[in-house]
């Protein structure tokens, strides 16, 4: 078996992408898209289709031009999602707007209108995983939406203390992100490289999934934000592994072995101090670590710049 077959014997493998013949390719269980994936795919002839079918809804829905590029991001993303879910077995994750990760009410009302849109063409809830960002605000829309049956996967989470709070909340899903923490140190410590087995992304994750198991929260852990195929080896056993189209077809070139690292028989016997997961703790903690705080500070950044990206890309072959 070559590597990425290893890999599925250990964790589940999700495709990080929102280009439907890398995903027919690989035949992961699940998909993950976000404003920059989803501006990258639309950007491509091929499908131009799904903008235009979009753009057709929104106009029929509103003459206000502000409401009508709205709608339509929202149409696109689950236009994408559906496609996307024509392919995978699973689910798809699907973002609300960055400019909300700090707007727990506006967030449930961007969830909830997302999740009508997918029922709306036959899509039942359940395959759906509504995107937010792991601030204090985002978890708690997600405890709402969580009672509600929209399921949710919390992103853009770097630290210990937002994993905890996401498992109390009762979410669904968080992605821990790998190769962001790995940029931090490389940056804070002046470095080109730090070997996988002292990586601090791997060792954060292995830290949150050996803290889940231990004491048994549901919520699934899917490492996301690889830089090399080393960290995806080095977390197999984690629950769920988002991976782009470029390191899955490493992955499916490469015959090295892959052994499970992640074992929760093991993290069960591990001794932990169980962390508080009220606000003020989770802001304090937060707080005195640097690499989360500025890690999410400059994702929710990220994730906007490219929502405006699309809303342009939108405005100019569209609503010009």
């Amino acid at each position: 078996m070559n590597s990425l077959e290893q890999l599925r014997q250990f964790s589940k493998v999700v495709a990080d992408t929102g280009d439907f013949e890398s995903i027919l390719a690989y035949r992961p269980i699940d998909a993950t898209t976000n404003p920059s994936l989803i501006y990258a795919a639309a950007s491509q002839e091929k499908y131009r289709y799904l903008s235009e079918k979009a753009v057709a809804k929104a106009k029929q829905k509103t003459s206000d031009p502000y409401e009508q590029l709205q709608f339509c991001l929202d149409e696109m993303a689950v236009l994408f999602g559906i496609e996307i879910l024509k392919i995978v077995p699973g689910r798809v994750s699907t973002e609300i707007d960055a400019r909300l990760s700090f707007d727990t009410q506006a967030s449930i009302v961007k969830a909830r209108h997302l999740i009508d849109l997918y029922e709306e063409a036959g899509i039942d809830r359940s395959r759906v995983l509504i995107k937010i960002a792991s601030t204090w605000e985002g978890i708690k829309a997600a405890e709402i939406l969580e009672k509600e049956g929209i399921h949710c996967n919390l992103t853009l989470l770097f630290s210990k203390i937002q994993a905890v709070a996401c498992a109390e909340a009762g979410v669904t899903l968080i992605s821990p992100f790998v190769g962001r923490i790995l940029d931090w140190y490389l940056k804070e410590k002046k470095l080109s490289s730090i070997p996988v087995e002292e990586d601090p992304g791997v060792k954060s994750v292995t830290e949150i999934f050996n803290y889940y198991k231990r004491f048994g929260y549901s919520t699934e852990i899917m490492a996301a934000s690889f830089r090399n195929i080393d960290q995806i080896i080095a977390l197999a056993g984690c629950d769920l592994l988002t991976i782009s189209p470029a390191l899955l077809q490493e992955l499916e070139n490469s015959d090295r072995k892959v052994v499970c690292q992640l074992d929760p028989q093991k993290s069960a016997q591990l001794d932990f101090v169980r962390l508080p997961a009220d606000e003020k703790s989770f802001r304090w903690y937060l707080n005195e670590d640097a690499m989360a705080t500025e890690k999410l500070a400059e994702g929710i950044r990220r994730f906007k710049d490219d929502l405006i990206k699309l809303e342009n890309f939108l405005k100019l072959h569209f609503f010009s």
